[in-house]
């Protein structure tokens, strides 16, 4: 199966439990991949959700997979600082389609003064009921939102200035060797 390098582009797909495609990002540039992660960007990026209706990101916004961790996160590079948006998801898979990932309807949102938000509970109460989740993943992503949380007062990965810095230069840097 082919890795992707370091920028080149990738599309990720989000599904729901039940298997049905929740939304897709077009074309993702990949900034990092190891065995246990993938780093990305997305700008401008053409985004379909799973009703038809597309759209596009409105900025740069490093995107980080990880291989163990039972979330994803996004940082979104604004005039007014980073916003995070962490979705609790599986770990990602990779096949010759892209990236791929079950969302679990939980978000954290974190907003550049720090604030933190834990987003659609509702959601994930109602699709929890109609897929039946195991009650393994709904422990596994209330563990996940500990860690994640960790992750964000620690500023921990993603969440560090230098890491948004170094991974936005990076694609800088691709970007205009295109």
């Amino acid at each position: 199966m082919h890795i992707p390098k370091e920028g080149e582009y990738i599309t990720i797909h989000s599904y729901k439990h039940d298997g049905s495609l929740h939304r897709t990002w077009r074309d993702t540039m990949v900034l990092k991949t190891s065995d246990q992660s993938l780093i990305g960007v997305n700008d401008h990026t053409l985004v379909t959700e799973s009703d038809g209706r597309r759209w596009l990101t409105r900025e740069p916004a490093i995107v980080y997979f990880h291989k163990h961790y039972w979330f994803n996160i996004i940082a979104m590079i604004r005039d007014n600082g980073v916003s995070y948006y962490c979705n609790l998801a599986s770990p990602f898979a990779l096949d010759e389609e892209g990236l791929k990932y079950i969302d679990y309807d939980l978000d954290i949102k974190v907003f550049p003064d720090g604030e933190k938000r834990l987003l659609d509970v509702d959601e994930y109460e109602d699709h929890s009921k109609k897929w039946d989740y195991p009650d393994d993943i709904d422990h596994i992503l209330k563990e996940n939102v500990k860690i994640l949380v960790d992750w964000i007062n620690e500023e921990k990965g993603p969440f560090s200035k230098e890491y948004v810095d170094l991974w936005y230069k990076r694609y800088q840097q691709l970007s205009h060797k295109k």
